[in-house]
């Protein structure tokens, strides 16, 4: 089958016109595949193997000291309300302190800590406005791991950010105790 062969499924998904969907009526209906950007649908990116690898490996060092120490729950792409946004972080953390099981519609909240794992396709200035997007709706730290750099980037605030390189340990402070690895077990 050629490219312009294949079937889009998102085609048969009606959109709405541009800034004509509200925050409420995103949550509500969750459009697969799109974020909620300060009223603007964003498409996400699906990453390729390395993406998906990478992820795995983070919720394989992070499950442990999250369950054994009963501290709250981690999700994937699981959208969640960011100020005036609906973001997906290919993982996230909510403390047990802030979990709502109420719905299945996503997130009211932000998540305490966001995990994005940058893609091919990723563009920096977007990945940047997420961040700080999720650091001024409350969330305590961010995670940017970069494959290609084999780095994380631990944002707590717009002026307290760290970049770790393979050598580092990565460790989850005060928003994930117990959590410590190494930066190079990440990008197995």
């Amino acid at each position: 089958m050629t490219q312009l062969e294949t079937h889009d499924p998102l085609q048969d998904i009606p959109l709405p016109e541009p800034g004509t969907m509200t925050l409420e009526e995103f949550l509500e209906n969750d459009v697969e595949g799109y974020e909620f950007i300060e009223g603007e649908l964003v498409p996400t990116t699906t990453g390729a193997k390395r993406h998906g690898r990478i992820g795995v490996n983070v919720i394989r060092y992070l499950y442990s000291p999250v369950v054994k120490n009963k501290i709250g729950r981690l999700y994937m792409l699981t959208p969640f309300k960011v100020g005036n946004s609906v973001l997906k972080p290919d993982l996230a953390f909510v403390s047990t302190q802030r979990l709502n099981e109420d719905t299945d519609k996503g997130y009211p909240i932000p998540p305490d800590l966001a995990i994005e794992v940058v893609s091919p396709i990723d563009i920096q200035y977007q990945v940047a406005r997420k961040v700080f997007a999720y650091l001024d709706a409350g969330t305590r730290c961010v995670w940017v791991l970069e494959p290609i750099l084999t780095t994380v980037t631990v944002y707590k605030s717009e002026t307290d950010i760290k970049t770790l390189t393979r050598e580092d340990i990565l460790t989850g402070e005060d928003v994930v105790p117990g959590f410590s690895c190494p930066v190079e077990l990440l990008f197995e």
